[in-house]
């Protein structure tokens, strides 16, 4: 059964850090590109990182860039999401994601249609 699993959740004051981690079982997580979305109360699912199946390759969108620090051990079969510098606009549920698609470059992997596999997400708050 496949199975993404997230945490390292939790209430942070702004300024502060977490570290996300996405857990993979039943399947093989080296063929897949990882992505790490949000979903605000009242907000659309967003796009925030990818990683690359292959070469280690990472996207980041314009709000996260230079905070967020996406990785991946496919030995573990886990990959992670480093948040510094958090502010309460980053108050909401993380999810990760596993897409099967090859041949797009990754800055192109940013779309929730394009990942077949959802975790559960993990709750992330912010408090100012």
């Amino acid at each position: 059964q496949v199975q993404l699993v997230e945490s390292g959740g939790g209430l942070v004051q702004s300024g502060g850090s977490l570290r996300l981690s996405c857990a993979a079982s039943g399947f093989t997580l080296d063929y897949y590109v990882i992505g790490w979305f949000r979903q605000a109360p009242g907000k659309e699912r967003e796009g925030l990182s990818c990683i690359s199946s292959s070469d280690g390759s990472a996207y980041y969108v314009d709000s996260v860039k230079g905070r967020f620090t996406i990785s991946r051990d496919n030995a573990k079969k886990t990959v992670y999401l480093q948040m510094n510098s958090l502010k309460p606009e980053d108050t909401a549920v993380y999810y990760c994601a596993g897409s099967e698609i090859r041949g797009l470059p990754i800055a192109a992997m940013m779309g929730a249609p394009l990942y077949k596999y959802w975790g559960q997400g993990t709750q992330v708050t912010v408090s100012s």
